[in-house]
């Protein structure tokens, strides 16, 4: 059987954040929402710079579908 390779890189990351916040998975948590609030900030300012003719009408999403 083989392995699921696809997997093993989302381990790999989880465990270095793990690792940077020295085991305190509340800590490890907080900093991946303070990242995720910073990047829809950053999101919402490239949309309102951009020109609606620049991606043909896309739009960002904020959430996953």
């Amino acid at each position: 059987m083989k392995p699921d390779l696809r997997s093993r890189p989302a381990d790999d990351e989880l465990a270095e954040v793990v690792a940077y916040h020295e085991g305190d998975m509340e800590a490890a948590i907080g900093t991946l929402l303070e990242d995720i609030r910073h990047l829809r900030r950053q999101l919402a300012l490239a949309e309102g710079a951009m020109g609606r003719g620049m991606a043909r009408g896309w739009r960002p999403s904020y959430d996953r579908d």
